[in-house]
């Protein structure tokens, strides 16, 4: 019997330095990830941080650029974003450019898309170039329902983005970037659903608009806890 118990309490200690091991490489793999994890995140900011700067030195000339030029478009000082009121482009409730339309964007693309491109530590960091059309929420005329509303907004949204996305091309721009131009581009519909508001209440005015917007790359956190390693699913 006691011969047993030594037995038993002998491998009641292997088990337990078993698990004890088990235990300690648990803790080490979980400080270990964590400290990347810490690495990681403090990349992110800092890439954050510095594309942040790029975009604000790009609105800012973009904005003076277009001031020199005596162009009337409202430019977001942190995101270089152009809001271009509908009043600008097109006749009430119709998609095709006017003529003012035309000579409007004649001017103001060329300089958008060359300085935007020029600063290639800004462009290298940007995704797409969406084109979005916005409408106001007033009644659509035909439109019985508040969806029917919306969709008819919708559809009238998404072809207005479209007609300015068209038009871009055939802007005097420098075409060295239309390789990657053609590639970043995009066409958004946004119907009613973010509108201007003034004082608490609906611009309808400024609620009709197409903006010009950089949607910025998002940072793989992932990839970069395990950059220059084997990624998962790769054979």
């Amino acid at each position: 019997m006691a011969l047993m118990r030594k037995k038993s309490a002998a491998s009641s200690g292997e088990g337990n330095v078993f698990w004890v091991t088990m235990s300690d490489l648990m803790l080490g793999l979980s400080i270990i990830f964590m400290t990347l994890f810490v690495l990681a995140m403090t990349g992110f900011t800092q890439q954050s941080l510095e594309q942040k700067k790029n975009q604000i030195k790009a609105a800012e000339e973009l904005q003076e650029k277009l001031k020199q030029h005596e162009i009337e478009a409202e430019v977001d000082k942190l995101t270089g974003d152009i809001k271009i009121s509908d009043l600008e482009l097109f006749d009430t409730g119709s998609y095709t450019l006017s003529a003012n339309g035309k000579a409007f964007l004649d001017k103001l693309v060329p300089i958008y898309i060359n300085t935007i491109f020029d600063k290639r530590e800004l462009i290298d960091g940007v995704d797409n170039i969406v084109i979005q059309g916005h409408t106001d929420s007033q009644a659509f005329s035909g439109a019985k329902t508040k969806e029917e509303q919306f969709i008819k907004n919708m559809d009238l949204s998404i072809k207005r983005a479209s007609t300015v996305a068209e038009y871009m091309f055939k802007t005097n721009y420098d075409k060295r970037h239309s390789t990657d131009l053609i590639k970043m581009v995009t066409v958004e519909g946004k119907s009613f659903t973010e509108p201007i508001l003034t004082d608490g209440k609906e611009d309808f005015a400024k609620s009709r608009r197409v903006e010009m917007r950089l949607k910025v790359k998002a940072m793989d956190i992932m990839q970069t806890l395990f950059a220059g390693g084997a990624r998962f699913g790769d054979k």
